[in-house]
């Protein structure tokens, strides 16, 4: 699909994008660009990527007008960008010039504000949001239709709340975070204590506070600590449908992807990748750049640089190996049954063979 959506058009000439992304131009530099494709989506007007030197044939069959690659194409007489990395050009471009335009700035008339509400200017807030009493929003702030944020809250700058985002009571999120719809910050975390056979609901009084540049995808749960912070740190970016239980600590630049979820009290270092649907247990302790592939059941603390995988997670190079090892399993077992049968036989062959020992006084006398 083509960037950009809306209906306004544009018409930017390729010395701009180069210089945007500070690209060295083969070709033409005064081609228009229109918008930006993938290459078998592009169309005359689209700037597309080469990700790889596998993709050329492709990109010889596209209908782009020019590429961003990072050698150039042979025979290609089309315009072409070259950059170290096209997939960061593209991002950068993409942010630069195809954005769609941000909501109207203002507060729609039906927004609902509670008492002492503190708003920074260039906001953006739209139908049926609601506000409690001593929030602070930033500047430049966008929220969007049908957003909750609760008494004693804190917005930074830039910030956007896709619609239906819920901020509860004393919740922190720091500059330019960006949370999609459907997410709920601050809720209870799942605290209970068994007393003569009934289970008792354990307050939760701590907030939770994500710092600068975190991204929450939709129908994310952050649920607040029991006591003090459940905290998601600088530069961290969190896929749909992740749950993040009450006082998780999550390290800077870490990646969790869709269906992860994370028991109460477990600490992840920075630079932490975790696949997609996988669990980790209570109060472990993750370390440094550490990876966790899908799926993993993680129950114990992981070292950092590790690289692990399976349930429960392991190093990855047993998990890989015992992956193979189930699979050979039926074979195996074939083997086995063989075996066993061959032992058996072999067993039943001495059992029935006589003794070569004399019996005793039978040894002939002298």
């Amino acid at each position: 699909m083509t960037l950009p959506s809306s209906s306004q058009s544009v018409n930017i000439p390729l010395q701009e994008l180069a210089q945007a992304i500070h690209a060295t131009i083969h070709g033409s530099p005064d081609v228009l660009i229109t918008g930006l494709s993938h290459l078998e989506g592009a169309s005359c007007g689209d700037v597309s990527f080469v990700l790889k030197p596998s993709f050329q044939e492709a990109a010889r069959q596209s209908q782009a007008a020019a590429f961003i690659v990072t050698h150039p194409i042979p025979d290609d007489p089309r315009p072409q960008l070259i950059v170290p990395n096209p997939l960061f050009a593209v991002t950068a471009l993409a942010q630069k010039f195809f954005l769609p335009p941000l909501p109207p700035r203002g507060i729609h008339p039906t927004a609902v504000k509670g008492l002492d509400v503190r708003i920074g200017p260039d906001m953006s807030i739209g139908a049926l949001v609601t506000i409690g009493d001593r929030a602070k929003i930033g500047s430049g702030v966008t929220i969007h239709a049908g957003v909750h944020i609760g008494d004693d809250t804190i917005i930074g700058d830039e910030c956007i709340l896709y619609p239906h985002v819920s901020l509860l009571t004393g919740c922190v999120i720091g500059n330019r975070v960006i949370v999609h719809s459907g997410t709920v910050i601050g809720s209870d975390g799942f605290g209970y204590v068994q007393h003569e056979g009934r289970h008792h609901k354990i307050p939760q009084l701590g907030r939770v506070v994500i710092e600068d540049d975190v991204e929450l995808g939709a129908n994310v749960t952050v649920d607040r600590a029991t006591f003090g912070s459940t905290i998601i740190k600088r530069g961290t970016k969190i896929d749909n449908q992740v749950q993040i239980a009450h006082n998780v600590v999550i390290g800077e630049d870490c990646i969790l992807v869709a269906q992860v979820g994370i028991a109460g009290s477990t600490v992840l270092g920075h630079h932490v990748m975790v696949g997609g649907q996988s669990g980790l247990v209570d109060h472990v302790k993750i370390g440094n750049q550490v990876k966790i592939a899908a799926g993993s059941g993680v129950t114990n603390d992981v070292k950092s640089g590790q690289v692990v995988g399976g349930r429960p997670a392991v190093e990855h190079g047993i998990w890989r190996r015992s992956q193979v090892i189930q699979y050979q399993l039926p074979e195996l077992r074939k083997e086995l049954r063989a075996l066993q049968k061959h032992v058996q036989h072999l067993e039943s062959l001495l059992h029935d063979r006589p003794s070569s020992k004399p019996r005793h006084g039978s040894e002939s006398k002298p």
